[in-house]
């Protein structure tokens, strides 16, 4: 299991059939205290070679790399949605408000000089420049859009167009609306546009749907889980098999909240995921900690693991590469299949604010760091090639 450390400081208050894919009983890595037990037999509804399903061995390494005009911070004065701990959401365009217009497709590049072969497709120029510090291709990129935000993006569509897997994070909508089916026009077309594509895909629908920042759009845990039922549901009927559903509540919602009432059930959910970041109000928290009592959840749960928005703030300073070797060794877990990092300062609410900002640009030593992670065998399943430094 992830073992906690005792260095926290805390300063505030707080459809196709089904594939089974047996992971060898082991030990987590060093590093996890005890060790974690045995990782359980992982299932999944996701179709072997169609829709995407976990490495035999070891994880998928991925990011979130957005273009340079939402990774700022923003403004307090904005008013994004809010994650458990008080920090602003990545922009989802309408997630929150299924009545604003669609969001603009990802735009602008980093002040990393960007190489590599994509560089210049359409949206991928933030994600070569992340590329060329981390030494290696990503195996997913992470990518957002609100409920009624257009698919394919240009980003979308890029990231499809390479030997990446997308994970597309969409945004929620009114749950009970979506159970009477007010939605099923526009749900039939997300349904149609992702079959379209013939990629795998992971799907993040209303990701951190436990807290209270969603809770006027998702009523409740019952309301939720009959909203992803029917989504579901829509999609098997249009009979899209290259879809791998990923539900993600936040990980802190296992300790001061209910988030396992949301879980819709084992036949409905390919990865269990939770967005672990530290929080605004340590000073300083490893990993481990964050994710201690999701994965205890976890443990009873035949699925496999996915940590979709993980990061090291930089109010860490020096402490930045330390707590990321840490993190690694904490994510070297039978049960965990996937990683992906928030490389973004835009849940911070201004440049001051430091406990937000997750951007390892400029920070040598983090990006050294983060690159001994995603270049060790472990989170580089597929065996990609691996650059100089």
């Amino acid at each position: 299991m992830v073992k906690a450390r005792s260095r926290t400081a805390r300063v505030g208050v707080p459809a196709a059939a089904p594939i089974v894919i047996t992971v060898l009983a082991a030990l987590a890595a060093a590093g996890c205290g005890s060790g974690a037990g045995a990782a359980p037999k992982i299932t999944t509804t996701a179709r072997a070679g169609v829709a995407p399903t976990p490495p035999a061995k070891g994880a998928y390494f991925g990011a979130y790399a957005p273009p340079e005009d939402a990774a700022r911070p923003k403004s307090a004065s904005a008013s994004p949605s809010k994650s458990p701990d008080g920090s602003k959401s990545p922009s989802e365009g309408p997630s929150e408000s299924p009545s604003e217009s669609p969001s603009k497709s990802p735009s602008g590049s980093p002040s990393a000089k960007p190489t590599g072969k994509d560089a210049g497709k359409p949206g991928m120029e933030p994600v070569a420049a992340f590329e060329s510090g981390l030494g290696r291709q990503l195996d997913i990129v992470q990518s957002y859009g609100g409920w009624k935000s257009p698919f394919p993006s240009d980003l979308d569509g890029s990231v499809l167009a390479s030997s990446r897997y997308l994970l597309l994070t969409w945004g929620g909508a009114d749950t009970k609306e979506i159970v009477q089916g007010e939605h099923d026009e526009l749900i039939r077309a997300r349904a149609r546009a992702i079959k379209a594509t013939g990629k795998p895909i992971f799907l993040r629908w209303s990701r951190d749907m436990d807290t209270k920042s969603s809770q006027k759009r998702v009523h409740s845990a019952a309301d939720f889980i009959a909203a992803w039922k029917h989504l579901r549901a829509v999609f098997k009927q249009e009979r899209v098999d290259n879809v791998a559903w990923v539900w993600c509540p936040s990980a802190r919602g296992f300790g001061s909240g209910n988030a396992g009432s949301f879980y819709p059930g084992d036949d409905e959910v390919d990865w269990i995921c939770a967005d672990a970041q530290p929080g605004g109000d340590y000073d300083y928290r490893d990993l481990s900690e964050a994710l201690k009592l999701f994965v205890q959840w976890a443990r009873g749960r035949a699925k496999p693991i996915m940590i979709a928005e993980f990061g090291v703030p930089k109010a860490y300073g020096e402490r930045r590469a330390e707590w990321l070797r840490a993190a690694a060794k904490t994510l070297q877990d039978p049960q965990v299949k996937a990683v992906v990092y928030f490389d973004s300062d835009e849940q911070a609410d201004d440049a001051r604010d430091r406990r937000r900002a997750f951007a390892v640009t400029g920070d040598k030593r983090a990006i050294s760091a983060l690159r001994e992670i995603a270049t060790t065998p472990y989170f580089n399943p597929r065996n990609l090639p691996v650059t100089s430094d």
